[in-house]
């Protein structure tokens, strides 16, 4: 095993490693260790990074990636289409919905099908519901990296607000299946939109509390603040996403360049943060908490005033037996019809994207007339991010690692796909 680092170069084998608490490191010169970080996971995430240290200063980094690949992709092609939804939403299961609605997208070009408009708004309804509980789960481990326990635990426990909720219109806390090809499985029950508006008051309130206890927190700032320093032009040549590239001064967000379900007949800006640091990766969540807030009202607004609209396209819901016909008119939900399960798709090639909490997500889909997809190729936004890590950590202290992570929001299993 051969190592040259910033002209150092030298012949190390395993013999060579020691290890300390919580990591192994390699001497590779006089003042210069290789260490190991990970794959562990609360620290890295089950992912290692490789950083080449002189003191405690950074000099190289390698993101390491692979220790939770799951082979979603070929495992989709071997199941039926109506399949792949549970499984893909698993990449990041607090953000169900916004992972899995561009491959349902994708299947309906296929098919040639559009939802109804109901089923659009409820699409998205449960989209910025996820939104939110995946910014909350990504503040609440970012408390933790940086040593702050009580922004661990007040995301935490408001993130149990969104998550309840999308319990009572799924069924389900965290993987919901809720899009389905042509509709959604459920309409909102009776008293939704007011507890939603009631939790959306309820979050704009805890915001305000936030920035007191913990983004102007001076302890905070000073760790934040012009630490890992995205500039723009490095963001758009590493073709990073989401948060993060907005944080850098990027006006880019796929439901607003590249509107889908009913995202453009939506009132919502983008917000953008000039800095690239830490700090701004932080306030560029917040900013987009109270985006998501303001999107929810119109949807609850518009629900209300649509009431008893169709959620499943006629292709599928002239199949439903009458029992299910019933039992949706009496509860609004709905069973998967048998449809589904002997689903062919025409053939073809397809793609979709959309905006997770993360960032743009997409799916390439292609069918071959069978029951089953021929190829399904997945791009998601922490796959496309993890690469920043390589360019933003050398110079950097070994200290300042958690914090960078963090405020990147990088999730491992989403990237090992």
């Amino acid at each position: 095993m051969s190592a040259r680092i910033s002209g150092v170069s030298g012949k190390v084998g395993f013999n060579d490693l020691k290890q300390l608490p919580g990591f192994w490191t390699r001497k590779l010169g006089k003042d210069l260790y290789e260490v190991f970080i990970g794959p562990q996971h609360p620290g890295s995430g089950h992912m290692r990074i490789i950083i080449r240290v002189d003191g405690d200063v950074i000099v190289e980094a390698d993101p390491d990636m692979g220790y939770v690949h799951r082979t979603m992709e070929k495992l989709g092609e071997g199941r039926e289409w109506i399949k792949g939804i549970p499984l893909y939403e698993r990449m990041a299961i607090h953000d169900a919905c916004n992972v899995t609605l561009p491959y349902v997208e994708a299947v309906e070009k296929l098919l040639g099908i559009e939802p109804p408009v109901r089923a659009k708004y409820l699409r998205v309804l449960l989209c910025e519901i996820n939104r939110i509980a995946a910014f909350l789960y990504g503040f609440g481990i970012f408390g933790v990296f940086v040593g702050h326990s009580t922004m661990y635990m007040w995301p935490f426990g408001d993130r149990e607000v969104w998550v309840e909720l999308a319990d009572w219109l799924t069924g389900a806390r965290l993987t919901h299946s809720y899009p389905i090809f042509g509709g959604v499985r459920r309409d909102v029950p009776e008293g939704f939109t007011d507890s939603l508006r009631k939790a959306i008051r309820y979050m704009r309130k805890r915001l305000e509390e936030y920035r007191k206890i913990y983004v102007d927190n001076p302890v905070i700032r000073a760790r934040l603040e012009d630490v890992g320093v995205i500039p723009r032009n490095l963001a758009i040549e590493l073709g990073i996403t989401g948060p993060n590239l907005r944080a850098s001064g990027v006006e880019y967000d796929v439901r607003y360049n590249a509107p889908y379900e009913v995202y453009d007949e939506l009132d919502f800006e983008i917000p953008v943060f000039q800095e690239g640091d830490s700090l701004a990766r932080v306030w560029q969540r917040v900013e987009e908490i109270k985006q998501s807030l303001h999107i929810l009202e119109q949807v609850a607004d518009w629900l209300d005033k649509h009431k008893g609209e169709q959620i499943m396209h006629d292709r599928f819901w002239k199949t439903a037996p009458p029992l299910y016909k019933k039992v949706f008119q009496e509860t609004g939900r709905v069973k998967l019809v048998p449809a589904f399960a002997i689903l062919k798709v025409p053939k073809g090639k397809a793609y979709a994207r959309a905006e997770t909490a993360r960032g743009e997500i997409s799916y390439y889909v292609e069918s071959n007339g069978a029951n089953k997809p021929y190829r399904v190729r997945i791009v998601s936004a922490s796959a496309r991010n993890a690469i920043v890590f390589k360019y933003i950590l050398p110079g950097h202290r070994v200290m300042d690692l958690p914090t960078i992570y963090g405020s990147i929001d990088y999730f491992p299993p989403e990237a090992d796909r």
